[in-house]
């Protein structure tokens, strides 16, 4: 409850929920299958922003020095723990923002295809799975770059460079399958084609990486 406290903000909670509350009213989708396109890559802006402070909330709250006298497991533990915390609360709102596009937008759920069909529960399990994916990645980045900088403008600012080179023509045409945007990129006419998955095993095996070096990074920045 402590860490949900101090991670989960009355501030950070309302932003989040108005977010997705506004896009789905503004963003338009005639198919239901559009529904994860215009989630995706705003929630990633939505993640890195939320979590670029998991591990600076302790030198902005002026608790640093408290901070460096915990055993470094502790401390180590503490920022694995806000960060599932935060990323669990985004994705109950990426949930959220997929009803609400039903709610506020009723999208037509018949689309001729290519080949292949696709139920809209496996739809929306799809996209439960990409957008977990998609958060995790971004969320455990941006505290990547703060912690090596210290300073969560830094890691926003560094996530957002990323976030514009992959999410446009150039990064969909220069990776194609391996774009971390590939859910977005992907042929919605065709529910058989999940070469897609191959940018969302990038974002894991940078995750795995990511995760494993926050210790050192942290034993070295303080």
């Amino acid at each position: 409850m402590r860490e949900m406290k101090i991670s989960l903000t009355f501030r950070k909670q309302v932003y989040a929920v108005f977010f997705v509350i506004i896009l789905s009213l503004v963003r338009g989708v005639t198919y239901s299958d559009e529904i994860g396109i215009a989630l995706e890559t705003p929630m990633a802006i939505l993640a890195f922003t939320f979590c670029a402070d998991t591990y600076t909330q302790e030198i902005a709250g002026k608790r640093s020095e408290v901070w460096r006298l915990c055993p470094m497991k502790k401390r180590i533990n503490v920022i694995y723990r806000r960060i599932v915390i935060q990323e669990m609360f985004l994705l109950a709102v990426a949930v959220i923002g997929y009803g609400l596009f039903f709610l506020f937008q009723n999208p037509s759920i018949n689309r001729i295809r290519q080949s292949g069909s696709e139920s809209e529960l496996c739809r929306f399990f799809v996209y439960f799975a990409a957008i977990a994916v998609t958060l995790g990645f971004w969320g455990i980045l941006s505290n990547l770059i703060s912690c090596l900088s210290r300073n969560m403008w830094v890691g926003i600012g560094g996530c957002m460079v990323l976030w514009l080179i992959t999410n446009s023509g150039i990064g969909d045409r220069t990776f194609g399958a391996w774009n971390i945007f590939s859910y977005s990129f992907r042929n919605i006419e065709n529910s058989n084609d999940i070469s897609w998955i191959c940018g969302k095993v990038v974002c894991i095996c940078i995750g795995i990486v990511a995760m494993a070096v926050l210790p050192n990074i942290i034993q070295k920045r303080g």
